[in-house]
């Protein structure tokens, strides 16, 4: 094997990525997560208002919050739950209360 062909078998790996690898999981263009969160909380309306006028109306709402969410980033629900794991030290908007001086 010559010189040229090891350079070229060493960069030439291609490894085709299958589109559907990399699409969220949705139900009617929602995250199936924040769908099954808005069907819940409709139902749950429906039965603390008595009102299927309420649970639909919520559940639209919802659901129309959950598309914009997976349209604008899919990963935004993974996001804000493991954000409660990390300190607010490293948080730039928040201030501890050893840094704020009084005049």
């Amino acid at each position: 094997m010559s010189e040229t062909e090891r350079f070229v078998a060493k960069v030439a790996n291609y490894h085709p990525v299958y589109r559907s690898l990399n699409k969220p999981l949705t139900i009617w263009g929602a995250e199936r997560n924040l769908f099954f969160l808005a069907a819940v909380m409709g139902a749950a309306s429906f039965n603390f208002f008595g009102s299927l006028l309420g649970g639909l109306l919520m559940f639209t709402a919802l659901f129309l919050a959950a598309r914009w969410a997976t349209v604008t980033d899919p990963q935004l629900l993974r996001i804000l739950l493991n954000s409660a794991k990390f300190r607010t030290q490293y948080d730039p908007a928040k201030v501890s209360s050893s840094q704020e001086r009084r005049l």
